[in-house]
């Protein structure tokens, strides 16, 4: 029988709930148990059901990722709602800025070293974003985190990874307002910056 988390992913045990590795979890959509009707995705070992979208949630999606278009260099791409893989989890973010090699991901997801930021874009799902994925995009060392925050209308940048300690997370965070700009760092360098009006709807 499949089961499915609701909610975020559980670091303590769960009454008849297993975890899963990511190979197992790749298994489990190569033989089918899985499939793209399934709205799932790998969190700390659980399948962790994703809540629906709302239209502005992707609306906002839309358009950070046009912002984004406009600025990146070379040897940068965007991918939006795609799995990556960390660790034990493999999660979907709502973006994700990686290194430009399309056809390098034919036969992966992007891991840790691929990525210059990821994104979540959170209205329903804010308090989780700031645990639960904060906490697994630090212990995998993704260098950059934003949270597009549709509650208190301004863009939350996390930086400085612990990668996989006791506690993770990350070491400096800012929050930015209508009225400035986010800056956009690639590969440690600062590449330019955003206007948070053109990520926020």
């Amino acid at each position: 029988m499949t089961m499915i988390l609701q909610g975020g992913p559980f670091k303590a045990p769960v009454a008849g709930f297993r975890r899963f590795t990511v190979d197992e979890y790749h298994k489990l959509i190569q033989i089918g148990v899985l499939t793209e009707n399934d709205r799932v995705e790998l969190l700390e070992g659980f399948r962790v059901e994703k809540l629906p979208h709302d239209p502005r949630h992707d609306g906002t999606i839309q358009l950070v990722g046009d912002a984004f278009s406009h600025v990146l260099p070379a040897g940068w791409d965007v991918r939006v709602k795609m799995a990556v893989t960390l660790g034990e989890s493999e999660p979907e973010p709502d973006l994700a800025v990686v290194r430009d090699e399309a056809s390098g991901y034919m036969g992966r997801h992007p891991g840790p070293g691929d990525f210059g930021i990821v994104i979540e874009v959170s209205n329903t799902t804010l308090d989780s974003d700031r645990d639960d994925k904060s906490r697994i995009y630090a212990e995998a060392g993704l260098p950059v985190y934003w949270i597009v925050n549709l509650i208190d209308w301004r863009v939350e940048v996390y930086e400085q990874p612990s990668g996989p300690t006791a506690d993770p997370g990350y070491g400096v965070s800012h929050a930015y307002t209508v009225g400035g700009a986010v800056p956009l760092v690639l590969g440690g360098q600062l590449i330019g910056s955003i206007p948070v009006s053109d990520l926020l709807p």
